[in-house]
Order: structure tokens, then sequence, then C-alpha cells
């Protein structure tokens, strides 16, 4: 009886050990928030890009795993990309504005993606992103990032001068780094498209090399603040239309929708940064737009000299966004949903 008694505590046992191990995996799981791609062969094997995505509205989290993907399968990049996360549940949350998993990766980061909206992320997260910009390291901010960061909640944070309405350092990060804060819609949202218009003094730009037609079914940006050291690439024309041949709305003046800029860092280092408006999910379904990212990156990293014209920027398996809108984002994905195939 004692021996039975021995035999079946220590077959619980067993099953209490494995149920803990499988708890505390699962935990692990639900913890991650980001999905990573090895670089293949290309010229940006051994360099490394985060992505930090975060936007209530216009897809992030969709058109970022994609334009990873690219990076690493057509161009060598290893590629890092982080999601807004509900905890709780282990998925995606863009309207999660206080939690992005994984920032601790930028340590590594030759180059950073920011795509966010109105994020105000614990000191502890943010720090590394400083830390990144304050280096001198390249940063490339896409639409929603002109007004990233909104500092509403933990007024006594040490990086509440990021705020997209900041007083001291006026326009926060937006204006002081990127070049502008948000001002406005130009065109009248979901019902003007947008082409962009090659600046000409500037088209033979390294970031402009094979980037024929960009079109996007996102609105212009009003734009009012851009410093003199700017240089813009690409002007946005208001179309009257949500279509790729839509007349132009001649009655609305253009707008700079990407542009660059060396920014000096903390330490004397200057910051190379491109910035977009533009980058929606739907905005990335053209394939100019996406090529102007992609040598944005070689640019960003001084890489400049590899630029191809010839170069890859087609999807990497399929690619169908989900519409721009709030309260719109496809629930339940995890990140590892993103991984590749």
């Amino acid at each position: 009886m004692l021996t039975t008694i021995k035999s079946r505590m220590r077959v619980y046992s067993a099953w209490m050990i494995t149920l803990l191990t499988c708890s505390m995996f699962l935990s692990s799981v639900l913890a991650k928030g980001w999905v990573k791609y090895e670089g293949r062969k290309g010229p940006g094997k051994n360099k490394h890009i985060v992505f930090i995505t975060g936007d209530e509205e216009y897809r992030s989290e969709e058109a970022m795993p994609m334009m990873g993907k690219i990076l690493s399968l057509r161009h060598g990049f290893d590629c890092t990309v982080l999601f807004a996360m509900d905890d709780a549940t282990g998925t995606i949350d863009p309207d999660n504005q206080t939690n992005i998993k994984g920032m601790h990766f930028i340590k590594d980061a030759d180059l950073v993606v920011l795509f966010t909206r109105f994020r105000e992320l614990p000191d502890d997260q943010m720090k590394y992103f400083v830390d990144h910009l304050e280096e001198g390291k390249p940063v490339i901010g896409l639409r929603t990032s002109t007004h990233a960061f909104s500092y509403t909640r933990n007024k006594a944070s040490e990086y509440n001068h990021f705020h997209w309405q900041s007083k001291g350092w006026v326009g926060g990060f937006g204006q002081q780094v990127l070049g502008d804060t948000w001002v406005n819609h130009h065109g009248h949202h979901g019902q003007e498209s947008t082409r962009g218009v090659i600046e000409g003094r500037h088209q033979s730009h390294p970031i402009l090399t094979g980037v024929k037609d960009v079109w996007g079914p996102t609105d212009v940006y009003g734009v009012a603040h851009l410093p003199d050291d700017i240089s813009v690439l690409v002007h946005g024309l208001t179309l009257n239309g949500m279509k790729s041949d839509s007349l132009p709305n001649y009655d609305k003046p253009l707008m700079p929708v990407a542009w660059v800029r060396e920014h000096n860092g903390k330490h004397g280092k200057l910051n190379r940064i491109f910035c977009s408006t533009m980058g929606a999910a739907t905005d990335l379904e053209s394939a100019g737009l996406r090529r102007l990212l992609v040598n944005a990156c070689y640019w960003g990293l001084g890489m400049e000299d590899l630029i191809s014209a010839d170069s890859s920027v087609a999807y990497v398996g399929e690619y169908h966004p989900t519409p721009f809108g709030f309260g719109k984002f496809v629930r339940g994905v995890k990140p590892e949903s993103h991984a590749l195939k």
C-alpha cells in the first residue's frame, strides 16, 4: 500500500512539474511581442534594422512585417519588428499606447524605423530609443511618427519633451528631429488620395534611385515647420478621389511628403533622418513607395553606393492589407503570425 502511494505521489509530482514547465513556457510566449527575420544573402548582411510599430489607424502592424520580410530576404538585413501588445492574451493591440515589447533590441540596431502614433511608453522602454537617437544613429519616421509620442499620463517622465505638443522642445520629437509635428489633414481624409511628385532639384538623390511612381490612398498631411536643413525629395499632390488616376485638386498646393536631413545627436554625431508622411499599409501597395523606403534604409546606413534601381521590392508571400481607419485592426493576431512560413 505504501509503495502504491509513493508511486502515485511520484506520478503526481511529475505531472505538476510538467504543468509548471508548460505554464512558464506559455507565459514566455504570451510575453513575446516581436518577430525576427534573419537576413539572407545581400548587401545588408550583418546590419540590423528594428521596426517599432504602434498606431491605431494606418495598420503599421501589417505594413512593417511586410517591409521587414523584403529587407531581409531580398536585401540581406536582419530585421526585428516590435508591436504594441496586450500581454494578457499575447496578441497585437495597436490601441495600447503604453506597451511595446522588445525595445531592448534597439541596443543592437543599426537603424530604427518608427511608425507609431501618440505612444507613451514606460521610461525603461523609451530609454532604448532615446539612447539610439542620442548616439547619432539613423532613424526613419513614417506617417504618424510626426506625432509619435504623447505624454498625457506621466507628465513627470524625463522624456515628456518628446510630446508632439511640447512647448519647451517645440513640437517635440516630430518637429525637432523628423522635421515637423502633426499639423492637419491637408487632403480630405478618406476622400482624397496622394500622388507623389519627385522634386526635380533632388532627383539624383540616392533615395530616389529607380523611384518612378508613388501613389497612396491616404491623404496628404499638412506640413508647416520644416527647417532649412531639410531636403524635400517628394511632394504630395492631392487627388480629388481615391484612385491612382483621379484628377488633381489644384486648389490645394503641393506639400512635402518625403524628405531627408542630418540631425545633431547629443554626442555630436549626426543622425541621418528620413521622414515620409505616407506609409500606411495600403500606401505600401505602391512599389514606388516600397522602393523609396528600401532605398532610405540603405541611405540611412551610409550604404547609398549599394542602392540599385533593379533591386527587388516584390512582396515575400501574399500581402492583403487592411484598410486604414480606427477600430479596424484585425484582432487576435499574434506576432508569430507574421513569421516567415
